[in-house]
């Protein structure tokens, strides 16, 4: 960042007063920009005993299988953010259930959420950012394209979890 978005003056890295962090300030009016982690949400949209991935169009890790996701806009919950995504990447609207992951990447400077969500019909296709659109069987699940590390353990949680009978809210650190 180079100059303010407020009054269009440079701008330099320092610690504001008060503060414990290098944030980005504008040299005239002062303005503080504060820098912080962008929410992507999901879902794991179940059919029967199926759960549906979108082999991905677009980069990062265009080709590579991951559940349908993506980045929060300003506006909306997380929940709503999870069933946008949804319907964007794989035309299925599913009834969501409860979160189920939270996946933190302080290094990539995300937080993944991932709810689960039932599917009441086999509807589904392939979005724009989806090349495919499926339904798998945890047996059939192609683990090593899978795209994203959250993806993957967020899948085998599911599955754990499952196989337990048990329902539960899972941290998971990158």
């Amino acid at each position: 960042m180079k100059f303010c978005g407020h009054c269009s003056a440079t701008v330099s890295l320092v610690i504001p007063q008060g503060d414990n962090r290098h944030r980005y300030v504008c040299d005239k009016c002062e303005f503080i920009f504060y820098e912080n982690p962008r929410i992507i949400a999901g879902t794991i949209p179940v059919f029967e005993d199926k759960v549906l991935l979108c082999k991905r169009a677009i980069e990062p890790r265009l080709g590579y299988w991951t559940l349908p996701a993506g980045f929060m806009e300003n506006g909306e919950t997380t929940q709503q953010a999870a069933l946008r995504e949804t319907f964007e990447e794989a035309y299925a609207s599913p009834e969501l259930g409860p979160l189920f992951s939270v996946c933190n990447l302080p290094k990539g400077n995300q937080v993944h959420v991932f709810y689960l969500a039932h599917m009441t019909v086999a509807e589904y296709g392939s979005g724009p950012e989806s090349l495919a659109v499926e339904l798998y069987d945890e047996a059939d699940i192609p683990w090593h394209d899978i795209a994203f590390g959250t993806v993957t353990q967020t899948l085998k949680r599911f599955f754990e979890d499952r196989k337990q009978g048990i329902e539960q809210l899972h941290h998971i650190d990158f």
